[in-house]
């Protein structure tokens, strides 16, 4: 503990060193986080103000809108900054936080993605028990245990590492705290450390990505007892989920399930899963699903008369004044 005192601060080296690269890329995760954020807002606010999208497999999809807001929040305002700024240096209990909301609102999207699974293999597989399954309790305890369970691997995660030693050197090779960076950085032998980060990172994500792998093998090959508009709209379902599935878990499979060291393409993985994936989920989950679509021009269509009936309102109000 006290050599750890040693290293009070860490120096990010950030995506590129390139002045010109980094106004560029400034202006393309601002965007990216805008674009998040608003798309993942207006998502939630669909589903809430919607009469029609009472199912619980909404009320997971703004959940999971939910965690993507705050997950890319972790990361992208402080690279933004940065790129903007050209300050990289974080502090110790910083980087230590960032480290565990990054991995808490992670980790708790990895599990509501196979609870989002297993409410589609409900409503597709078991559509006559699908209310009586999924009523709102399950619901609501399904969704806090994909927060506990994102709780439980971050405080692991950074129980593993806040301990360590970290003696002298002190820049990572990243855009933000991450374990294999830190790890790197560390003054004593990580070789069992590394086992347990893998154990508690990769082996979740790939055991999690191999059951919905599995679930949604299950749910296509009960399709056929469906009828071809039942089979359309499960597709188009399923086709969303797996979509997110895919562009989530290959990246962190790929960063998590092997030793303990970094590759110069685990930045990159890192800005896909990070940056572009929760900016992208929006945009799968509304172009792909007829029901979100049709709410969103209902509501705006709404929002559109509202605004006409008060401009008129006024109107009057000034004229007869």
């Amino acid at each position: 503990m006290e050599s750890r005192n040693n290293v009070t601060y860490f120096v990010l080296l950030g995506l590129t060193q390139n002045t010109k690269e980094q106004k560029v890329l400034f202006v393309i995760f601002l965007l990216f986080y805008i674009l998040t954020v608003v798309g993942n807002l207006l998502i939630i606010v669909t589903i809430i103000v919607s009469k029609t999208l009472n199912s619980p497999m909404y009320f997971f999809l703004a959940s999971l809108s939910s965690m993507d807001v705050a997950y890319s929040s972790s990361i992208a305002p402080r690279l933004i900054s940065d790129l903007f700024f050209g300050e990289n240096t974080i502090p110790f209990e910083c980087c230590m936080t960032q480290l565990f909301i990054d991995h808490f609102f992670g980790g708790s999207e990895v599990f509501l993605l196979l609870v989002m699974a297993y409410d589609r293999y409900v409503a597709i597989c078991k559509p006559l028990h699908y209310l009586v399954i999924m009523r709102q309790r399950v619901c609501v305890v399904l969704l806090v245990l994909s927060w506990v369970g994102g709780f439980l691997h971050s405080v692991i995660q950074l129980s593993t590492i806040y301990g360590l030693p970290f003696c002298g050197p002190n820049v990572i090779d990243h855009f933000t705290c991450d374990m294999y960076p830190l790890l790197k950085l560390v003054c004593t032998d990580t070789y069992v450390i590394g086992i347990l980060v893998v154990a508690n990172g990769g082996l979740i994500c790939s055991i999690v990505f191999l059951l919905l792998i599995i679930s949604y093998g299950i749910i296509l090959h009960s399709l056929k007892n469906l009828s071809q508009e039942g089979r359309r709209k499960a597709l188009q379902t399923c086709g969303s989920h797996i979509t997110v599935v895919v562009c989530f878990f290959v990246p962190c499979i790929f960063t998590y399930a092997r030793p303990a060291k970094t590759f110069p393409i685990d930045k990159s993985l890192s800005v896909f899963y990070t940056v572009i994936t929760p900016m992208l989920n929006p945009l799968i989950y509304s172009l792909r699903n007829s029901e979100m679509t049709n709410a969103m021009k209902k509501l705006w269509r709404n929002k559109g008369r509202s605004s006409q009936i008060s401009s008129l309102s006024l109107m009057k109000l000034v004229i007869y004044h």
